[in-house]
């Protein structure tokens, strides 16, 4: 990798040259930074072209994207809720250091503790180092964190964040969720995602006089998975290909294992096979994926039309993991393959190619990695590692396996082999993917695997920061008795 010179402007420099875009160091800065492009999105699981994970799913462009990138074939999330996972990536602070382990409040980050008050926000970071920052949509949470973007563009999407919707729901009516499926609304320029593709193609067709760093935060495939009829119409309901589910799925798991992950408001895949609605929730949930790969796609024609296209690196993921029948449920939230896998594609501005890495790696590796891909100056108060390595040389060793975290001191850690679960009862869970990749046979019990366990045990976290009460889960009463009680300490 080309050695590029580092510097770094400090607040009064900031300020000091705010005024002042026409200067000798911003157009040297502009020539030999590279721009970032990034797209985030919600509940996007493995169902994509490049990966597999589905017979029937449309993603060409995607597909194109991958076609000259690093596709990280062993991705996962550091929480497999949207809330935690995308704080931690944006903060560079696992949910264990930050004490957020479920959703929070985009203004409520800096309130935790000092280190999420200290951290420095990614898209701050470009910003301390020169770049011009914009975002749209869903990136943190809720929006956009206060202060993180020079230019927000809003979110969209009505009251909650994920509309336009119905006026009464399609086919599922619980409170606690926006679950629900079926073609709404009539066009696709009603939808935020949309709106937000044609905002990102406008910042690319501008001239910049800085470097950028640019992010687009999809919502769709987040529930309701509501989008225009020929959207639904690229799936035929005929044609659809369930995921395996084995009914007795979890009667070889811990009790806490079944607690943590109950979400009483979704649907059961039991409820799905009994009212015949399987496979229609199964052709909403590709609809939006395929609607939301071309409006990433409407970005990538705009990238290759702009000026911008030969020195923009692209990152483009999603924030978890989804189960869609698998394990008995519709939904994340838990540490299991299906809630924690996620897609990890990362193209970089020079010298890019396809290639598949297999090793395991973590969402928490997109900070250090974009920083490094850019040629700034290493954040050392960041958790992750620079996926550099590995992009430059994929053969190379890579002893770490990845964390997730879904609550305090429950961990998953996964290998390019295992999966190891451990929580906070001393309960444990054990998968062999080499011929078990649906998690279905718990080998944590079988003394034969004693070893592989305590191998992986040396790298559970030993700093477990308490919960704030900032962050809650209201759809688990596990989680929501944790908040509970967080809160209540707080106020004495």
């Amino acid at each position: 990798m080309v050695t590029r010179r580092n510097f770094m402007l400090g607040a009064a420099g900031l300020a000091a040259t705010a005024a002042l875009p026409n200067q000798a160091w911003l157009k040297e800065l502009k020539k030999e930074y590279s721009n970032v492009l990034m797209f985030v999105v919600d509940d996007l699981n493995d169902w994509i072209e490049p990966l597999g994970g589905h017979p029937n799913t449309k993603t060409p462009n995607i597909s194109r994207l991958a076609s000259d990138a690093t596709i990280f074939e062993n991705a996962h999330a550091p929480a497999p809720l949207c809330g935690p996972s995308r704080t931690a990536v944006l903060t560079g602070l696992t949910p264990n250091q930050s004490g957020i382990y479920m959703h929070i409040e985009d203004d409520k980050i800096r309130k935790v503790n000092d280190a999420t008050a200290n951290s420095i926000f990614m898209s701050q970071y470009f910003k301390m180092h020169g770049y011009y920052t914009a975002g749209i949509g869903k990136i943190f949470h809720q929006a956009a964190a206060p202060g993180s973007f020079d230019v927000y563009g809003g979110r969209g999407g009505g009251k909650g964040g994920f509309g336009p919707r119905p006026e009464k729901r399609m086919n599922w009516d619980r409170k606690g969720t926006s679950t629900d499926w079926g073609a709404f609304p009539e066009s696709d320029e009603m939808m935020p995602d949309y709106q937000a593709a044609e905002w990102l193609s406008d910042q690319l067709s501008m001239k910049h006089d800085k470097p950028f760093f640019l992010v687009g935060g999809f919502i769709r495939p987040h529930v309701p998975w509501h989008v225009p009829q020929k959207w639904f119409d690229m799936h035929p309901k005929e044609d659809i290909v369930l995921p395996p589910y084995v009914a007795s799925d979890l009667d070889d798991v811990p009790e806490i294992a079944k607690r943590i992950s109950y979400w009483p408001s979704m649907p059961t895949t039991d409820w799905a096979i009994e009212t015949d609605q399987w496979r229609d929730i199964i052709q909403a949930y590709l609809a939006c994926v395929t609607f939301v790969d071309a409006c990433i796609g409407k970005v990538l024609d705009a990238l290759e039309d702009s000026e911008y296209a030969d020195n923009t690196a692209i990152v483009l993921w999603g924030d978890h993991g989804y189960h869609l029948g698998e394990k008995g449920r519709f939904s994340k939230g838990d540490l299991w393959e299906r809630s924690t896998r996620t897609p990890l594609i990362i193209k970089p501005a020079k010298n890019a190619k396809q290639q598949r890495i297999t090793q395991p790696v973590n969402l928490m590796d997109i900070y250090p990695t974009m920083v490094s891909l850019a040629g700034l100056p290493k954040n050392p108060a960041v958790t992750g590692n620079d996926l550099t390595q590995l992009i430059d040389n994929p053969g190379i060793e890579w002893p770490y396996p990845t964390l997730t975290t879904y609550g305090p001191n429950n961990h998953s850690l996964r290998d390019e082999r295992y999966r190891y679960i451990r929580y906070e009862d001393g309960s444990e869970e054990l998968y062999d993917h080499t011929n078990d990749t649906m998690e279905w046979n718990n080998l944590a019990l079988d003394p034969r695997y004693n070893s592989v366990k305590e191998k992986l045990k040396a790298y559970l976290p030993t700093e477990h920061a308490p919960w704030t009460p900032y962050s809650g889960h209201k759809g688990n009463e596990y989680f929501k008795k944790l908040t509970l009680e967080a809160q209540e300490l707080m106020e004495l």
